[in-house]
């Protein structure tokens, strides 16, 4: 740790603190999340979720694990620093964003969590305060939570943020998967676009309330096993018929309204996968490029990992709320994408499959160590690549499983609910904490328990 100069505490929480921190060395400026719990062995480290998970994942909308340090037996995350949260963008907004913003937004999300859930991985603590944003690009963080798709018994408690919580952990199901994450990403996006959250509950009842006020009561036929996880907890839904979304985001457009409609839907099996949102109306004049083959001029600008165009419509179907098995053909997005270039998007997709080597340099010494010896390891860049969003959803369908619900997706696994405290406000990264954050709106932030 002698290698970095400590600057100022940006966020504190249950398990640990984070400051900022400058590299002595290469003067690159980074956060550090030291851990409150002592660490005696170096295998506790690397078996813990936010490492194993991190290592094996390497993506522009991912936060980068940068080095693992443990010293006298405290241990040290160093990751990139990003300059704020998307909370704290919403706290501190006079306007709405416009719709432009909230799809460049989004669609950087939805890539993530698509990579993320193709690894075999699902956050489960989904949240604004877990979106970092920096120059214009957002990055999924704190992976304390995230679990295997394919994990067996036995779980801890699951201890995801209460206003971001879908249906079935609310109700204690034990069995839920990475649908939880789309769950949370509905509800993210419609506080996007109105600037306030849209189940602020004050407890787990008050949510699934909230939840039947604004989406209505689930049914037989739109929610049989939740009307059965209900009956296990002697549980009764409150009656609702429900309000349509537009009178809660009269700014959003019918596809948004769409789209959010599909995330917040009861039956966790008929909400779209990270894939499928990509196909969505509302990203129809979106594509991706991967940092690998984009343009100096793309990677100056404030979006790196997205490059913004429009894709011909004649040929191409999106997904517009309904899961479904087509599979969408689309024009070449770009006549640049010469036989040189589609070598290097194939070499790429390659390179992902045979991916197992590490990215994140594990330092075990207690003493400093010139860089050279002890530096961190540079991330391994390559990986799957396509000329445009339903090029990415086919190659990401392609590596599901289907599941019971009948749709692609990984494996369901089951788990226990439980809650927890959410943290301060202000310059924060990857925390948690027992106080109670105060938004400038009127909802308290408490959300946690």
């Amino acid at each position: 740790m002698e290698r970095f100069k400590l600057n100022r505490e940006v966020g504190v929480g249950t398990f640990g603190s984070v400051w900022k921190a400058i590299n002595k060395l290469s003067g690159e400026v980074v956060a550090i999340k030291r851990m409150k719990k002592k660490y005696y062995s170096w295998e506790e480290c690397i078996n813990l979720r936010e490492v194993k998970s991190l290592q094996k994942m390497s993506h522009p909308n991912i936060v980068k694990l940068k080095e693992v340090i443990r010293e006298n037996d405290v241990l040290y995350f160093v990751f990139e620093y990003m300059e704020c949260n998307l909370y704290e963008l919403i706290k501190d907004r006079e306007r709405p964003f416009s719709e432009a913003e909230v799809r460049n937004l989004c669609f950087q999300v939805f890539q993530g969590l698509a990579y993320m859930h193709q690894r075999g991985y699902f956050h489960r603590d989904l949240k604004p305060e877990n979106l970092l944003v920096s120059k214009g690009q957002v990055k999924i963080a704190d992976f304390g939570l995230a679990r295997e798709v394919n994990s067996e018994p036995p779980y801890t408690e699951y201890v995801s943020t209460r206003w971001y919580r879908a249906p079935e952990v609310l109700l204690q199901s034990y069995r839920y998967n990475f649908k939880v994450d789309m769950w949370a990403m509905g509800a993210i996006m419609a506080e996007v676009f109105s600037l306030r959250p849209l189940f602020p509950g004050s407890s787990e009842a008050d949510e699934i309330y909230k939840i039947c006020s604004v989406i209505g009561t689930p049914t037989q036929e739109s929610w049989p096993e939740g009307l059965r996880l209900a009956r296990a907890i002697n549980y009764q839904f409150p009656q609702s018929a429900g309000v349509h979304l537009s009178a809660f985001i009269p700014s959003a457009s019918s596809e948004a309204i769409n789209l959010i409609n599909s995330l917040c839907f009861w039956d966790p099996c008929k909400r779209p996968t990270a894939v499928e949102a990509l196909q969505h109306s509302f990203f129809q004049s979106c594509f991706y490029i991967p940092p690998s083959i984009q343009p100096r001029a793309a990677l100056s600008g404030t979006c790196p990992a997205v490059t913004r165009g429009y894709l011909p419509q004649q040929n191409l179907r999106r997904y517009s709320g309904a899961v479904h098995n087509s599979r969408p053909t689309v024009n070449a997005v770009s006549q640049t994408l010469d036989e040189g270039v589609q070598w290097r998007l194939n070499k790429a997709a390659e390179d992902a499959n045979n991916y197992t080597k590490s990215p994140i340099n594990f330092s075990r010494l207690e003493k400093y160590q010139p860089p050279g010896r002890n530096g961190p390891t540079p991330l391994n860049r390559g990986g799957p690549a396509g000329r445009g969003v339903p090029y990415v959803a086919d190659k990401l369908a392609m590596m599901s499983i289907v599941g019971a619900c009948g749709e692609p997706h990984p494996p369901m696994m089951q788990m226990k609910a439980g809650g927890w405290r959410q943290g301060p406000g202000g310059d924060t990264f990857l925390r948690r904490s027992l106080e109670v954050v105060e938004p400038s709106h009127s909802y308290p932030r408490k959300v946690g328990g």
